[in-house]
């Protein structure tokens, strides 16, 4: 099972997924992938995509090999710069509106798409890497945008501790929050909000 190892590699090389076409890279038929399947050593997530069986993926690695147009946004980017306490129960990923719905019908790990303006969804992209992979994420400006327009949808305590600790950031960009503010209409709500406190 030589082949095997160097297959193993290319799954660790991105972060415990390859698509089909990439196993194909590494020279397996489609009989091959279902030997490997059958023989448990790697497990089918979806149409295309595979995961390492003994491989601990991430969350944010499975969304964003699967869907990688998508952005983490709102509450789960809240989450990664640490602006709430709360862990979300699903995965908060912004996509654009015009993106098929049913692409996102899969059942680990939870998701919840949002379908944002086209002109709305490329601003204030950022990305982290986990586990060799980019992560696409909103940047803390356009988070606490999207928090400010997404206020309804959020829990007052989380809202409030949000702008609370983003004002406090020493790495909060005023200018950007500005700028992305008047792209998106929002400019006095971030006076109101945001612009008290500074």
């Amino acid at each position: 099972m030589d082949k095997f190892s160097a297959v193993k590699k290319k799954f660790e090389k991105y972060g415990g997924i390859l698509k089909t076409s990439e196993l194909n890279q590494c020279g397996l038929t489609s009989r091959q992938i279902n030997d490997l399947l059958a023989e448990g050593l790697i497990t089918k997530i979806k149409r295309g995509f595979y995961e390492l069986t003994d491989y601990m993926v991430r969350e944010e690695v499975v969304i964003a090999r699967l869907f990688p147009e998508s952005v983490i946004f709102l509450e789960s980017a809240l989450m990664q710069y640490d602006y709430t306490d709360r862990i979300p129960q699903m995965w908060q990923i912004a996509v654009d509106k015009h993106t098929s719905k049913s692409k996102f019908n899969i059942d680990y790990p939870f998701i919840q798409p949002f379908y944002i303006k086209s002109e709305y969804v490329n601003i204030g992209i950022d990305y982290l890497v986990v586990d060799n992979v980019r992560v696409n994420i909103y940047n803390r400006d356009r988070t606490i945008c999207d928090v400010l327009r997404y206020e309804k949808k959020l829990e007052k305590e989380v809202f409030n501790k949000a702008i609370q600790r983003y004002v406090q950031d020493d790495r909060k960009n005023i200018r950007k929050l500005y700028e992305y503010g008047k792209i998106m209409n929002i400019e006095k709500k971030i006076q109101t909000y945001i612009g008290v406190w500074l």
